[in-house]
C-alpha cells in the first residue's frame, strides 16, 4: 500500500489539504485502490488541525461519490467492520505496521 506523507515538512492547513487533492489526483491516475495518509495527529497532543481538516475533507469527499470511503487510523483494526472487509480483500494489508494500533495520525484512503 502506497504511502502519502502529508505532514512531513510541517505545513499550513491550505497546503496540506492541496497536497491531498493532489495526491489523490495521481492515485487516480496510477488506478491505485487505496493508499494511507500520513496527516499526523498535532505537535500538542489534542489533534492537530491538518488532522482534523483531511478528515473533514475526506468525508465530504466519500459523501460525494469521489472516493469510495475512509477509515481513520483509530478504527484500522480489525474489530472494525470496514477495515474487516477491506482485509479479506486485500490480505497483504495486515502486514500494515499501523494495523491495530490506533494510530490517530493515519488514514486509510479507499479510491
Amino acid at each position: 500500500m502506497k504511502t502519502v506523507n502529508l505532514k512531513s515538512d510541517m505545513p499550513q492547513v491550505h497546503e496540506a489539504l492541496q497536497r491531498l487533492d493532489r495526491e489523490l489526483a495521481l492515485a487516480r491516475n496510477e488506478k491505485a485502490k487505496l493508499f494511507k495518509l500520513v496527516h499526523g495527529y498535532g505537535s500538542t497532543g489534542a489533534g492537530g488541525d491538518i488532522r482534523i481538516a483531511v478528515q473533514k475533507r475526506l468525508m465530504e469527499l466519500a459523501q460525494n461519490g469521489q472516493i469510495r470511503g475512509c477509515i481513520f487510523g483509530e478504527n484500522w483494526s480489525k474489530s472494525d467492520e470496514q477495515t474487516w472487509k477491506l482485509l479479506q480483500a486485500h490480505a497483504e494489508l495486515k502486514n500494515d505496521s499501523d494495523l491495530g494500533r490506533r494510530n490517530q495520525g493515519i488514514t486509510i484512503v479507499l479510491l
